[in-house]
């Protein structure tokens, strides 16, 4: 089951309850807005801010496991290297009049000390990163079976089993969370995605679930899996790299490439659209991408890639891999009827208001096609 960024006071629902597509649940301080099953479209713009999908093809799409990106690995050696730069380097600069041996000796201290024990602290956190995505095992939507697949861990006589769940895509179940908490500075608010389904056997709840940075970006990040299901959404390029930092040919995950891009990008609107802001921001990402040693980040996370490649093998099951293979286009499961009707009358729904809230449009199309709950 796919592990994601999550949070305990976020709350789940409960599986056996009945939901559609535009339910409201109030849990505690929270609420809970159902968006599937009949996945309905929400006229949110499809965007993984968050990184989560972590391969895409014209068959299947992974969700839940995304790849590591250069800007954790330039955060990671931004901090070490800035206090060395900063002690042996800026600071002998400015106190140079006065400087003594006992003064830069004291600043030495400040580099190897300091520099450490950030990078120790560094190290530490993309340590359990690393581990994280490791045992992160993604969710497989195949668009052209219109199905899902859940990988279950289970341990059976003192061994760890993988077995594929494979759910309907119009049964999953989707819901994004409003939560809301008190703390000593004040109330907190989080933002979240959830996906789920009881196995169908043994009525185990499968579920993961992530935090956002607001609702519309867990509308967005649902609108991508939605999007991609009913081929309205072909590219990472149109979620995932909104800065046009992939080129023709680029792989899908971060790398060397994203730095040289960005490179490019920024000299292209230097002299497309020169001005003094964009002068200085070059600067600035210069200054950046130098402290941490150019294209370093990309290479480490690349190697990261392939690691997690090699290492991760529940999607590699001989079954998972069968299910996996493309189908012939004249067996391509086609959506239920029922889905056509509403997805429609939500779209002229939504194009009369634009602005109306998620779930009154869900409610009204159902009402609209004589649907109860």
């Amino acid at each position: 089951m796919a592990k994601h960024t999550h949070s305990e006071s976020l709350p789940e629902p409960t599986p056996g309850q009945p939901h559609r597509a535009g339910d409201i649940e109030r849990i505690g301080t929270s609420k809970v807005t159902y968006l599937a099953p009949l996945p309905l479209p929400t006229g949110m713009s499809p965007v993984d801010v968050s990184q989560a999908i972590g391969d895409l093809n014209d068959t299947w799409l992974d969700y839940g496991a995304g790849p590591p990106n250069v800007f954790g690995y330039q955060l990671a050696l931004l901090g070490p290297l800035s206090i060395v730069f900063f002690s042996l380097v800026l600071l002998p600069l400015l106190l140079i009049s006065n400087m003594d041996w006992q003064g830069y000796r004291m600043l030495l201290g400040i580099a190897v000390f300091g520099g450490g024990g950030i990078s120790i602290i560094s190290w530490w956190t993309m340590r359990d990163m690393h581990r994280e995505r490791l045992g992160a095992t993604p969710i497989r939507f195949h668009r052209q079976r219109r199905e899902v697949c859940f990988i279950v861990k289970e341990r059976r006589l003192g061994h760890e089993v993988e077995e594929p769940v494979i759910i309907p895509w119009e049964s999953l179940m989707a819901w994004a969370v409003e939560g809301y908490g008190a703390t000593q500075y004040g109330t907190t608010r989080q933002y979240g995605l959830g996906i789920g389904y009881a196995h169908p056997k043994t009525g185990k709840w499968l579920n993961t679930e992530g935090l956002t940075a607001g609702m519309a970006l867990s509308l967005g990040e649902w609108e991508v899996l939605r999007a991609y299901m009913e081929y309205e959404l072909n590219s990472l390029d149109e979620v995932q790299d909104r800065l046009g930092l992939r080129a023709p040919g680029d792989p899908p995950h971060q790398g060397v490439h994203t730095i040289r891009n960005a490179r490019r990008k920024l000299h292209q609107s230097l002299r497309e659209r020169p001005s003094l802001w964009r002068y200085l921001y070059a600067i600035g990402w210069y200054f950046i991408n130098a402290m941490t040693l150019w294209t370093l980040p990309g290479y480490l996370a690349e190697r990261e890639h392939r690691l997690i490649q090699q290492q991760r093998p529940q999607l590699k099951l001989p079954e998972v891999e069968e299910w996996s293979k493309p189908l012939p286009k004249e067996q391509w499961a086609k959506p239920s009827e029922e889905l056509v009707r509403l997805s429609a009358e939500v779209r002229r729904i939504r194009e009369c208001d634009p602005q109306r809230p998620v779930e009154e449009v869900f409610a009204e199309a159902y009402r609209k096609e004589g649907i109860e709950a």
